[in-house]
């Protein structure tokens, strides 16, 4: 009941040049009588619901309902949200298009934003939801990896679990929607409080956060918008970092001083209290300047094996109905902690020209994590803004940096995304520079077999790699097929 609401209106996707993207629009079912009917991509259904909330803010509850409902135990939200409950992507041979993983971008921010306004229509609703056991789980058959298969392979993280989900569509023809969801060992759905639903989305963010960095992007998806594809796996996420902070603020004061427990599923406390100690300990480390390699990987192997823990417990038994009080003062603390990392991250990632960086990337070495800088962008400089971190002179000094940087177009008067960069035209890609040839005695050996396996010499004389290879893995999938002839010098 908490989710009905009265649209009629669906968008699969807002860009109409994507194959899959429809738009629809059915106001009456095949007998005539009036419907209501919406359906599209979880982050444009909620892109488009931020702004009718201010049209009709008596279905602000509705919408919180309907998002926290479709997120997952993994702190995820499915691919797609319709009026009659969710669906997600499936992995199919034969479908170019098919793909699995998580979306993240927007996840924290669009949930935000209908909190404060929910807070602000109705001041009294959202405190009295926070702690009644009616909201769901989403039962998305996905199964991130464990923490050390994710910094193996960043790139490869989700596995896609054909029995759950043949059992789960067996199991909708019986129960409808609600098989769908995570539901307890009497088949009842399993309910939980607002309070549980707000922090799972909240631990799942902080199991990820780079200390220096931000936000680990490692659900095989692009976070934020299509331009940053290629970030996936090894990028880093400083804008989801500031909504963040945001929600962290948010949480704090809805929480206040109250006294008293919250009854949360006894995984989610587990997942928790681990999660606190880490940041304690973090929060207590903390300087002005950067943590060496070897802290941060420590720290994010710390957080990151607490919530791949958590995520075992959930895969392979759901949960197991038992609850436990946590003191709300204690999830105050953990606020508070959280909040000191995300304030240190926001002041390490100021740049010189005043300006914030908008994504990082991770980089894995013999030494450990290491954080490198992209050029600006504007979404960066939007979202720090609103994160609550800066003092007025210094958000005055951002938006004087903004003008002053290549960001601004002039004859505009606006902004663009990002700097307009030089690109390098396509033969000058995938080069190889000739030093570097002779610096590995394998390749001007395999050169001189006119074996081209590995690198091979373009008309012009231009080294470069074989074409073949679309990553990393298929070069090492071919370095080990060379050990028969090149054994030694492999």
């Amino acid at each position: 009941c908490l989710e009905y609401l009265p649209i009629t209106f669906g968008r699969r996707h807002g860009d109409p040049s994507r194959p899959w993207n429809r738009f629809t629009i059915k106001l009456k079912d095949a007998y005539g009588n009036r419907l209501l009917s919406y359906e599209g991509n979880w982050r444009d259904i909620f892109q488009n619901w931020e702004a009718l909330a201010l049209s009709y803010p008596e279905f602000i509850e509705g919408m919180i309902a309907k998002f926290v409902n479709a997120s997952t135990a993994d702190g995820y939200n499915p691919y797609r949200i319709t009026k009659e409950g969710i669906d997600w992507e499936v992995e199919d041979e034969e479908d170019p298009w098919s793909y699995i993983g998580y979306w993240g971008d927007h996840q924290v921010i669009y949930l935000l934003k209908l909190l404060e306004l929910s807070l602000a229509y109705h001041p009294e609703q959202l405190g009295a939801l926070l702690h009644q056991p009616l909201f769901s789980y989403a039962n998305v058959p996905y199964r991130i990896r464990p923490f050390d298969d994710l910094l193996r392979n960043p790139k490869s993280t989700v596995d896609y679990d054909h029995e759950a989900a043949a059992r789960i569509e067996e199991e909708v023809s019986r129960y409808g929607a609600d098989a769908k969801l995570v539901r307890d060992g009497d088949g009842d759905v399993y309910l939980v409080t607002l309070l549980e639903k707000l922090l799972v989305a909240l631990l799942c963010k902080i199991s990820n956060t780079v200390v220096d960095g931000g936000i680990w992007l490692n659900t095989q998806r692009p976070e934020w918008n299509d331009a940053n594809n290629a970030l996936v796996g090894n990028g880093l996420s400083m804008v989801t970092l500031y909504y963040l902070r945001r929600y962290l603020h948010f949480l704090r004061d809805l929480l206040g001083e109250e006294p008293g427990t919250a009854v949360l599923s006894a995984e989610v406390a587990t997942w928790l209290e681990e999660t606190a100690a880490c940041l304690t300990r973090i929060a207590a480390s903390l300087t002005p300047e950067r943590c060496s390699n070897a802290e941060r990987a420590a720290w994010l192997g710390e957080l990151g094996r607490a919530a791949s823990r958590y995520r075992d417990s959930v895969y392979n038994g759901a949960f197991a109905s038992a609850t436990t009080e946590v003191p709300l003062q204690s999830i105050a603390a953990m606020l508070d902690d959280a909040t000191a990392l995300a304030d240190h991250n926001i002041r390490v990632n100021r740049r010189d020209d005043q300006l914030y960086h908008s994504y990082n990337l991770l980089n894995q070495g013999s030494d450990g994590l290491g954080v490198d800088n992209l050029y600006p962008m504007l979404e960066g400089q939007v979202a720090v803004l609103s994160s609550g971190a800066l003092a007025a002179e210094e958000a005055a000094d951002v938006v004087d940096a903004l003008f002053a940087s290549d960001i601004f177009r002039a004859d505009q008067e606006s902004f663009m995304l990002y700097p307009d960069r030089p690109l390098p035209h396509f033969l000058d890609k995938n080069t190889i520079p000739p030093v570097a040839i002779e610096e590995v005695p394998l390749l001007a050996e395999m050169l001189a077999r006119n074996d081209t396996r590995l690198v091979e010499r373009d008309a012009d004389g231009a080294y470069r790699f074989n074409a073949d290879f679309v990553g990393v893995d298929a070069l090492d999938a071919r370095l080990d097929a060379l050990g028969d002839d090149f054994g030694d010098e492999l």
